[in-house]
């Protein structure tokens, strides 16, 4: 684990912080009090905690423990499987995640509601993983066992592995606590999913319009001197009426493609225009990729 040493490390070091505390408060605060069992360690340690509760006393063995002792092993075995680069990458994150799973109360449930509640934890859940994700970390724990059962069974890919190990922790958790819980944490994997990946290419995404118009050569020339983007002209041929006619591309910001449409159909009302989602745009006008990987390089 090394200091952040400049302000950008300084910056992905709280957003990891930050991602971690909502993640451990999603744990905490909701699906281990509701007993949703939405695999990774914490799931295994929500059966692990309900198993014990008789045997060690209290409210059995903590989650931090059990996320702590899974945790251990594993990273000890991708310091020599992988190395210390790999290592380095994941530790903080887990270490900090630990440390909230110990310290953050579990407190009474926000609501009376279950679906709500299990909303409510999906979506804390989902931006701290989110968070964590887009800096580069991970808090160990099943991501990292993904990885080293990867090059042993290297016709499966990581995230079929991890989706098997997940699989089979959700149903113990199923013949643990019940159908319906399991049923509440299969919607809360849902929403975690959905949240996480918004909040990884959130910034990125972009929109990409599609023009095919006979005045396409005026529609460029006026659409790049109000943005400044670029315009690519791809020749098409319609199949119904055999024409050739030059298709207009351009990757455009959110708030552009409305500029993008008036500009289309104050020309020529009777153009086609298409307009898809870009999850991610890299080049001039958008993502930098040699300074995105230049601070991925630095990270790792």
């Amino acid at each position: 684990m090394e200091p952040f040493r400049n302000r950008s490390g300084i910056w992905n070091g709280f957003l990891i912080v930050l991602g971690t505390g909502l993640m451990a408060a999603a744990v905490n605060c909701v699906f281990e009090p509701m007993q949703l069992v939405t695999g990774g360690v914490t799931g295994i340690g929500i059966i692990l905690k309900e198993l014990t509760r008789n045997i060690v006393g209290g409210d059995g063995i903590p989650l931090w423990v059990t996320n702590l002792v899974c945790n251990i092993p594993l990273f000890v075995c991708a310091y020599y499987i992988k190395g210390k680069r790999f290592v380095r990458r994941s530790l903080f994150s887990a270490v900090i995640f630990t440390v909230y799973l110990a310290v953050i109360p579990i407190p009474p449930l926000p609501t009376q509601d279950v679906l709500l509640n299990a909303l409510s934890g999906a979506v804390l859940m989902g931006l701290g993983l989110g968070l964590v994700f887009s800096m580069g970390g991970t808090t160990g724990g099943m991501d990292l066992l993904a990885v080293l059962l990867q090059q042993r069974f290297r016709h499966w890919s990581e995230a079929q592995i991890l989706a098997l190990v997940d699989g089979l922790i959700v149903v113990a958790g199923a013949l643990i606590f019940g159908i319906e819980n399991a049923l509440y944490a299969l919607v809360a994997i849902f929403v975690v999913t959905k949240v996480s990946d918004s909040i990884m290419n959130g910034l990125k995404f972009s929109k990409v319009g599609y023009v095919i118009s006979d005045r396409a050569l005026e529609i460029s020339r006026r659409f790049m001197e109000e943005t400044e983007r670029g315009v690519t002209g791809i020749e098409v041929t319609g199949m119904h009426t055999g024409r050739h006619r030059n298709m207009l591309m351009c990757a455009v910001s959110r708030k552009e493609i409305v500029t993008l449409k008036e500009i289309v159909f104050g020309i020529d009302p009777r153009a086609f225009l298409i307009v898809t989602d870009a999850s991610e745009t890299v080049g001039e006008g958008f993502l930098d990729y040699r300074a995105e990987y230049t601070i991925k390089r630095k990270k790792n």
